[in-house]
């Protein structure tokens, strides 16, 4: 089932509930999913990579406004975003852990060969391919940078 099939079983049941919180951030999701199949000069159907950038960067956009909100102590609109951050990340890879990420880093430089801090570029091209979805992409640059570094 794709994500978008998913999504709209989803929207129909948070319909039947009347969950409004629920289905606004099923809409948006769907809406993305939408926009993306239908720019110029996209395919058809769009692949389960683009669908997790998709995701990726909504729950981004998401966790981004709720620390704005949060940071101007307006509760009642960051308690909207969460709710909506927290719907979003059902649909996400469940998040990698600290060590994981080291782990799966270390396991990266020694298959690319990297060996200085000159080697990041190389390194980020495949970790950031290879840990999408699973971990944020500043995340995953600092600790390339300081394992590089030592």
């Amino acid at each position: 089932m794709s994500l978008k099939q998913k999504i709209e079983s989803e929207i129909k049941s948070a319909m039947m509930a009347k969950d409004k919180t629920r289905l606004g951030a099923l809409r948006s999701i769907k809406s993305l999913i939408l926009l993306e199949e239908t720019k110029s000069g996209a395919k058809a159907e769009i692949t389960e990579e683009d669908e997790l950038k998709l995701l990726t960067k909504a729950a981004k956009q998401r966790k981004d406004s709720a620390d704005i909100y949060e940071q101007q102590s307006r509760t009642d609109l960051y308690d909207v975003e969460m709710a909506e951050l927290k719907i979003l990340q059902e649909f996400l890879p469940k998040a990698m852990t600290d060590e994981e990420i080291t782990a799966a880093i270390k396991d990266i430089i020694a298959q690319t060969g990297a060996s200085s801090p000159k080697d990041m570029g190389k390194v980020m091209g495949v970790a950031s391919k290879q840990l999408a979805g699973k971990a944020d992409g500043k995340v995953i640059s600092e600790k390339v940078k300081a394992i590089l570094n030592s």
